[in-house]
């Protein structure tokens, strides 16, 4: 089931036009293999399934964004997401089909949390798209591909500090899975692109701290922290982004 998607929508008196732009950023992220069952109990609520590249492992990450020119104007962001299987995947398939739909990129990615440091782009991405977006303190210190400092505090509650360290250069994948987010009990997808340079990455390469705040509780329910298995960066990211359908989980 989708619903009729605008292609323009008023946030706090702007008029903002699909498909939404951002022409420069930068970008940070680090990925996580976490317990499947406790991942399992964050997605719940929106009728997806939680899915990674192991027996009882899902994967999670870490997103960092420094959007410097967009039409939503700058701001930062910090993003927690797990890997799910698509809202119609068949929920009574084995593991060798999940693992399939896994390396084949058939699947996407639920945006559990939002934090933003701007008043419009909160607004917008709530609106827009149902992302779970609240306004919070976010400082980023340092440049992608160097040493970089990122803390993240929610009415003066220290929630994380993501410490990363320098990659190597390699050329990130420009096919990005669908955003899955969930608001007022509705399941909205997101089909967005990516372009990326001056990207690099590295096993491990992050260390994580966590605060005293339901989101840094969040992670520790999922073992967190622990080491990344992967983390990456790019000092210029373009994207664009769609406008958001309402849809369905498939039942059993």
């Amino acid at each position: 089931m989708k619903d009729a998607t605008p292609d323009s929508w008023t946030v706090l008196g702007r008029t903002i036009s699909a498909p939404v732009e951002v022409r420069r950023a930068a970008q940070w992220g680090a990925q996580f293999l976490v317990d499947l069952t406790a991942a399992q109990k964050l997605v719940a609520p929106t009728g997806l399934e939680a899915t990674g590249p192991l027996p009882g492992k899902a994967l999670v990450a870490l997103a960092v964004c420094r959007y410097d020119d967009t039409d939503l104007d700058r701001y930062h962001e910090v993003a927690l997401s797990f890997v799910v299987r698509r809202h119609d995947a068949d929920k009574t398939a084995g593991f060798t089909q999940r693992l399939r739909e896994f390396s084949t990129g058939a699947i996407g990615a639920y945006i559990h949390r939002l934090p933003v440091d701007q008043e419009f782009t909160c607004a917008a991405g709530r609106d827009i798209w149902g992302f779970p977006k609240w306004l919070t303190e976010i400082t980023i210190d340092g440049e992608a591909g160097q040493t970089t400092v990122v803390r993240l505090v929610d009415d003066g509650a220290p929630v994380l500090t993501l410490a990363f360290k320098p990659g190597w250069g390699l050329r990130l994948p420009e096919k990005v899975p669908p955003s899955y987010s969930f608001r007022d009990s509705v399941l909205r997808l997101t089909p967005w692109t990516m372009q990326t340079e001056g990207s690099s990455g590295r096993p491990g390469g992050v260390s994580l701290v966590l605060g005293s705040h339901p989101m840094a509780d969040e992670l520790r329910s999922l073992g967190l922290p622990k080491a990344a298995i992967f983390s990456s960066s790019a000092r210029q990211m373009s994207a664009s982004f769609s406008p958001a359908e309402i849809v369905t989980p498939r039942q059993v």
